[in-house]
């Protein structure tokens, strides 16, 4: 298993791009964000790799960070969930934001991504609910925890169901109010949520 790839930069493309290592250049699938944020051609750059092997296939998937690449090898392990799927997915929302509409149950969020339904959005989100709180995403942990400890029932759950009516994703509104004073009655809980929402602290 190719772990990595380090090499020159030489072409990128909206679904792909190619490193030159030692004369061969290997041609990588990858997200939106990492294409965007690769670096300049002709430049050194690292991708964490994983190799998708088929009868007719050999794929190579590269990503800038090892927390997209835990985040693809998570959603390929989906029942239904392929790689070009998880790329599209990756491609909509970065490993964070994938983590905390998993934890948040934001079915909404992921199906934005191009080619993935309600149904495997559902499925995405009751395999991984787990599995996502248990790895290490670039300081998202505690919006990850803040999210998932919200309870419908809670006042915190009443202020997440009205700030989703309000327009906000639940996967966002869950994570700020889950970082806010759990014995706050809910209209508090909403008139801070949307203050912050907002950008005003």
């Amino acid at each position: 298993m190719i772990y990595s790839l380090t090499g020159e930069l030489t072409y990128i493309g909206d679904q792909f791009v190619v490193v030159d290592c030692g004369g061969v250049g290997f041609k990588c699938f990858t997200s939106l964000s990492t294409a965007a944020n690769a670096g300049r051609l002709g430049e050194q750059i690292r991708l964490f790799t994983y190799l998708s092997v088929k009868e007719d296939a050999l794929d190579l998937y590269g990503f800038k960070t090892q927390a997209e690449l835990d985040a693809f090898k998570l959603l390929i392990s989906v029942s239904g969930v392929g790689p070009k799927a998880a790329v599209s997915i990756l491609s909509e929302m970065n490993a964070d934001k994938l983590a905390l509409a998993v934890a948040a149950g934001d079915v909404k969020a992921i199906t934005k991504a191009n080619g993935v339904g309600k149904k495997i959005a559902e499925r995405i989100v009751l395999e991984l609910k787990d599995k996502m709180a248990g790895i290490s995403l670039s300081g998202a942990d505690s919006g990850i925890a803040a999210a998932a400890s919200v309870s419908d029932e809670s006042p915190a759950g009443e202020a997440v169901a009205a700030l989703v009516a309000l327009g906000y994703g639940k996967s966002e509104a869950a994570a700020v109010v889950g970082a806010m004073d759990s014995s706050l009655p809910a209209d508090e809980l909403i008139r801070q949520g949307l203050r912050r929402l907002a950008g005003n602290l």
